[in-house]
């Protein structure tokens, strides 16, 4: 039974927000990096790729944006194997690694008038490396969070994983709004717009220190781990309908938090300042309102119940919310209308991670969830900003967004629908331990 933690080595309660720290702040610098970038994503266009149409300029960095997603799966793999073979902690340190080289290349590149195509390459590398780290992390990370706590307690405490992304978001929106608050727009163009960069940059000495410190599971290495084939042939069904379970919650961020501001400045003509506003305060949203989620969804047999009503819920208000920021409300109503949907639609990591995480045996945990999200991010929602911002200029159809958000849900009600909870997840009662376990 699965009334304690899963064998991991759990630190005393007064080390325990340090342990959780330590785990989830890689997953918050990968958020806080792709979070900057995006918002970055017009002034780095014109830096890196310059081109006679400012629209081309922005298309090329959005793919560049999007590229990074392009090595998940690999960094999945890769990554993950080495999570389940040599433990989660060796992995999480080799996804920081690779997170940091990236991003301290990005803060000291420099620009295409500078070094000419060369500039353009590194950043293209640079993205590659971030979506190599990006994609090994959330697989053991998230698995480490899962093992630490009862059946019970499980989607609370991965749902931290979750919310270090809303933190990410905050933290990145905030120095972006400082920056542009405190310099001026040539000041920014020439050195200003690396500062987040830098500051983020900080973040990975950080989270190299606490994960040295943290305590090593016990009986975190396996003998083997599962190559893709083998991955894919024992667990074909949590594979196909978890990398569909993953169309709305990674559309819904990548849209509703990284890519608005840009949507809000470019698309609808609203004030820069009150783009990063409503960054902020999605970001701190997400904080707050995922962690709560997932205690929720600890209360509840099914690992599924309130992801069918977040989804639901989500879907109704996808159109009306665009509608509503295309037909000139006010700053202020756009606000709590864009902040209003991010509670509802980016709350579901606890129980979505969890259900995978308990869909697949100990020694598949880290490397099958790390690519579950890789794919599912891949596809659906690491080129979103790119395919929305096309399809705007190709329609002028500023409502684009929402049948992107509406179309992702709807695939994610399949998936859900025909994802294979396990039997434990089901019942009231924890579930017998997987004979892997």
């Amino acid at each position: 039974m699965h009334n304690v933690a899963d064998k991991l080595a759990v630190p005393p309660r007064a080390d325990f927000t340090r342990f959780i720290v330590a785990i989830v702040i890689g997953n918050g610098f990968v958020a806080y990096d792709f979070t900057v970038y995006s918002f970055s994503a017009l002034l780095i266009g014109k830096l890196y790729f310059p081109s006679s149409s400012p629209a081309s300029s922005v298309l090329l960095s959005l793919a560049t944006f999007g590229a990074g997603f392009v090595m998940r799966p690999l960094g999945a793999v890769l990554i993950g194997h080495i999570a389940d073979t040599r433990g989660r902690k060796a992995g999480m340190t080799v996804s920081l690694l690779l997170m940091t080289i990236g991003t301290w290349t990005i803060a000291c590149l420099p620009t295409a008038a500078s070094i000419g195509a060369a500039a353009t390459v590194l950043m293209v590398a640079a993205r590659l490396m971030q979506g190599l780290a990006a994609g090994g992390e959330i697989g053991p990370a998230s698995a480490t969070l899962m093992e630490s706590v009862p059946y019970e307690r499980r989607c609370f405490m991965v749902s931290w994983r979750g919310a270090s992304q809303g933190a990410a978001a905050f933290a990145a929106a905030l120095v972006g709004a400082l920056t542009a608050a405190l310099l001026s727009p040539a000041a920014i163009e020439a050195w200003g717009w690396r500062i987040p960069f830098v500051l983020g940059g900080l973040i990975g000495p950080v989270g190299w220190y606490l994960r040295r410190r943290m305590p090593a599971p016990s009986q975190d290495r396996q003998p083997r781990g599962p190559s893709p084939a083998r991955l894919l042939a024992e667990h074909p069904r949590t594979l196909v309908y978890g990398i569909l379970n993953m169309a709305a919650s990674s559309v819904s961020i990548y849209l509703t938090v990284f890519y608005m501001p840009a949507y809000l400045v470019r698309t609808l003509h609203r004030p820069a300042a009150f783009s990063m506003l409503t960054a902020c305060l999605s970001g701190l949203v997400i904080l707050l309102v995922t962690p709560l989620f997932g205690r929720a969804a600890d209360r509840h047999a099914s690992r599924k119940t309130l992801q069918y009503v977040a989804l639901v819920a989500s879907l109704a208000a996808a159109y009306p919310m665009f509608w509503a920021l295309t037909h000139g409300v006010s700053d202020i109503a756009a606000l709590v209308i864009i902040t209003a949907y991010v509670a509802v639609a980016v709350n579901n990591a606890g129980p979505s991670s969890t259900m995978m995480l308990e869909a697949l045996p100990k020694h598949q945990r880290a490397a099958g969830v790390a690519v579950i999200y890789a794919l599912g991010v891949v596809i659906f929602g690491g080129f979103s900003p790119f395919l929305v911002t096309w399809l705007i200029e190709l329609t002028r159809n500023p409502m684009i967004p929402a049948w992107y958000l509406m179309a992702a849900t709807v695939i994610t009600l399949v998936g859900l629908h025909r994802f294979p909870e396990s039997r434990g997840s089901m019942g009231s009662h924890p579930p017998r331990a997987p004979e892997s376990d």
